[in-house]
């Protein structure tokens, strides 16, 4: 039961609720209609042109006009005529002089804009000496005709000249940012330094506006400095109110302890950001009270902190979709790596969206290449074949009308019932015909030479129709595959796109905990049994820390054992060492491999190969290329690498082998082929998959039992299209599999059964050293042959254990938990 001051709580909270979110949507739809205003009234350029017209610099130089009017001309070219109309009419609030020397450097502007055009420069490397040359001729002719060339006018042109060029180079910058930047870019300091400059160079448009003692300039300045500390920080804050108090007594002599004051204030208000707007505010109400109270003027204390009061009033009614925008420009800010996420987020979409379109025109063409049919006779094709037949035989005969046009359905039904004799026993000699038909035809000999002959040559047209559908359904095959890699490809990108920089700190924080000094935490991926993550830290000349320590530490936070995967000690020049550690699988493999070329030379035909396909799976494979020598080992050699390179890949293991198949059966007119035999083994099951391609059975030896793994195919190379079968096995811990080539298989050929006389020789081994068992198969197969080695012979022995960790995890009191992301599809 709810009393009546819960009721009375509950509505009350109902209703700020309601109240925050009708202002949320007031202040959203107020900034997006003020935007379309602004837009299509041009009414930032004609604010920004006005106060640029009416800025000066020592109270009689006017170096804005000229660098702004050039850089819009080449920036934003439809706001050029708002902004020279403002430029204009902000000169016009001086003096008529002034305005009419606006009027002069806008239509020499102008000019030299078009004059410029005319090299086709499509940067901005001449616009300041573009702007130099015409502020000069401008202020000089301008002289030249009020007839007031002298000495200290010549110097004060060229003054602003140089400012001119100067204030064009920040111009370029910072009117680039107002109108072309994105939001997920983030601002170099002297874009930022560019921008404030700006920003302070539009207040200096302001000087002179006092109401009631209140000086507009003074309290546009400090609102410029609270936003900037607020979304920036104190050393954003220091830095615009130096720029800004800066620029400000340029425009007025007399303000100079404007830079102190700014600046001191920007850097305490920078400090307190973390106390929100309250606090940022509170720091330039200390440090404007503090500089005023310690220059000695009690007079303007009232006065400056009614300017500052001002300023905190603008700050607070900004809606936080202002301060939100300027905080996705500055390099640091939550809200722009958080923009930065977005524009990358979306980039990944759009790349896996442009993946995902690929891998479904890859499914398209594969379907279209398996629609086959497979070759068949029916109706039209004995009409066919039929038609072919008489075409050469009936067509020319003298009974033709007797037989195919007044007896034409006996004449068929005759015809027919050969063709189907045809079809069932390839040949019509010994075949006893119709009487009645072989009493009518004239030329039975005839018809049934070419009846035959019409049939042997059906029947090559059917053989290559159906390689040519065999090869079809090898590219429809591939096709898919390479469309099964592209969607893990396109699923990978998006779940990469998963920030952690919460977790990195985390980890940060434990590592330092330990005392260890850590530069960088990167995690790749944080899904469990997938770990990938990569630390750097100052080289600890030998200790294995890595190993002994962080592997520990990640294995305690994270809840799964975690191992060093790969290590570079001390190999950058700085003297800092790089690790890679990532989930540890379950299950560990030991290979131990021992071979021997055909009578002792140095180059076998077998070759074999382990892959670790990163994905929890190795990959063990041997092939033998026919005969021996630097041929076959050339043939072995490129069956194992284009295998590689396709499982390495992503596609399936029998249409890698398929592959290989069809690259070896077509790259050459010669008779080359080559076995392959392949294991896959998953670290995390112990589940074995077995591709056997005109190979020896592989052996597995569990304790006193072997285990033998077979399978028929014909070596690779041979047919164009083969049938894989795959195997499959699960092994035990302990288990030892064993992989041989034909020349120890096969050695003892006096012995009939030899599948079981390898099993007994395995069988006797006392060993489980895989390396040891290697040797002594190649050593007792030699020995069975008294020292001759009458093949190229290769064995490879792996031993299946569960993994156990070198160290064990590091349990810390009060070490926070690593909390993973949570993905819902």
């Amino acid at each position: 039961m709810l009393n009546k001051n819960q009721v009375i709580s509950d509505t009350g909270h109902t209703w700020t609720a309601r109240l925050a979110n009708q202002w949320t949507r007031t202040i959203g739809g107020w900034g997006e209609r003020m935007a379309e205003y602004t837009k299509r009234w041009h009414l930032l350029p004609l604010t920004m042109g006005f106060l640029l017209g009416r800025a000066l610099i020592l109270e009689e130089l006017a170096p804005f006009i000229v660098p702004y009017f050039i850089v819009m001309y080449f920036l934003k070219r439809d706001s050029l005529l708002v902004g020279a109309l403002a430029l204009i009419a902000g000169a016009a609030t001086h003096s008529v002089p002034l305005t009419l020397q606006a009027v002069l450097s806008v239509a020499l502007s102008l000019a030299a804009c078009r004059a410029a055009e005319r090299f086709r420069r499509k940067d901005f490397s001449l616009t300041p000496f573009i702007v130099l040359a015409t502020v000069f001729v401008s202020h000089l002719l301008f002289d030249v005709l009020t007839n007031q060339v002298t000495t200290y006018n010549l110097v004060m042109v060229m003054i602003e000249a140089i400012l001119s060029f100067v204030l064009t180079l920040i111009f370029i910058q910072s009117l680039s940012i107002v109108h072309l930047a994105k939001p997920y870019e983030p601002l170099k300091n002297e874009e930022i330094v560019c921008l404030v400059i700006l920003l302070a160079s539009l207040m200096t448009g302001t000087v002179g506006w006092v109401v009631q003692g209140i000086s507009m300039e003074h309290v546009l300045s400090r609102y410029l400095l609270l936003l900037f500390a607020f979304t920036g920080g104190g050393t954003v804050g220091a830095a615009v109110g130096v720029v800004t108090g800066l620029i400000l007594s340029m425009a007025n002599v007399s303000a100079l302890q404007q830079i102190n004051l700014l600046a001191f204030s920007g850097l305490l208000a920078g400090l307190l950001k973390e106390g929100g707007k309250v606090g940022v505010s509170g720091g330039l109400v200390i440090g404007t009270a503090i500089l005023a109270i310690y220059g000695g003027a009690e007079d303007i204390l009232y006065p400056s902190l009614l300017e500052s009061a001002l300023a905190i009033l603008m700050f607070v009614l900004t809606p936080s979709a202002v301060w939100k925008k300027v905080s996705s420009f500055i390099p640091g800010t939550l809200e722009n790596q958080q923009s930065h996420q977005e524009y990358m987020r979306r980039v990944r979409d759009m790349t896996a969206g442009k993946i995902m379109q690929f891998s479904e025109l890859f499914t398209q063409l594969s379907r279209s290449f398996a629609q086959t049919s497979a070759p068949q006779w029916q109706d039209e094709q004995i009409d066919l074949f039929l038609s072919r037949v008489t075409e050469s035989t009936c067509q020319r005969c003298w009974k033709k009308e007797q037989c195919w046009e007044r007896e034409t359905q006996s004449t068929y039904e005759a015809m027919r019932e050969l063709t189907e004799v045809m079809q069932e026993q390839g040949t019509l000699q010994g075949t006893s015909l119709n009487p009645e038909w072989e009493r009518k035809c004239v030329k039975t000999g005839k018809v049934l030479e070419t009846m035959e002959s019409e049939y042997r040559r059906q029947q090559v047209y059917s053989q290559l129709k159906k390689q040519v559908q065999d090869s079809r359904r090898l590219v429809a095959d591939q096709l898919s595959g390479v469309s099964k890699v592209m969607v893990d490809f396109a699923k990978q990108i998006q779940r990469e796109g998963i920030e952690l920089s919460f977790q990195e700190k985390q980890v940060s924080r434990a590592l330092e905990g330990l005392g260890l000094s850590v530069r960088r935490v990167d995690i790749h991926n944080l899904e469990e049994g997938k770990v990938d993550i990569e630390i750097s830290q100052p080289t600890c000349y030998g200790r294995d820390e890595c190993a002994k320590i962080v592997a520990p530490m990640l294995t305690e936070i994270l809840g799964e054992t975690i191992v060093v995967k790969e290590r570079h000690c001390d190999a950058y020049k700085d003297g800092h060492c790089k690790m890679c550690l990532a989930s540890a699988k379950a299950f560990d493999v030991e290979i131990g491999v021992a071979g021997a070329a055909k009578d002792g030379k140095l180059l076998s035909g077998d070759s074999f190969k382990t892959i670790d396909l990163g994905n929890g799976k190795v990959a063990l494979a041997i092939s033998d290329g026919m005969g021996n020598g630097e041929r076959a080992y050339l043939e072995s050699k490129s069956a194992l690498d284009m295998l590689d390179q396709l499982l390495q890949s992503g596609l399936d293991e029998t249409l890698a082998i398929k592959t290989v198949n069809s690259v070896l059966a077509l790259r050459s007119t010669e008779e080359m082929f080559a076995t392959v035999d392949l294991a896959l083994i998953d670290l995390q099951t112990a589940n074995t998959r077995f591709v056997k391609i005109g190979s020896t059975p592989s052996f597995v030896k569990r304790g006193k039992e072997v285990i033998t793994v077979t399978a028929n195919n014909l070596p690779a190379g041979i047919l164009e299209e083969i049938e894989v079968d795959v195997v499959t096995r699960r092994l035990r811990p302990g288990d030892l599999l064993i992989m041989m080539s034909d020349g120890i298989y096969e050695a003892p050929r006096q012995i009939e059964n030899r599948q079981l006389w390898m099993k007994r020789l395995i069988s006797e081994l006392e060993t489980d050293d895989p390396q040891e068992v290697a040797d002594l198969l190649l050593e007792r197969v030699i020995r069975y042959h008294c020292g001759e080695i009458l093949d190229d012979m290769t064995v490879l022995a792996a031993r299946i254990e569960r993994f156990v960790p070198q160290w064990s995890a590091i349990q810390i009191q009060g070490m926070e938990k690593v909390e993973r992301p949570r993905i819902v599809s």
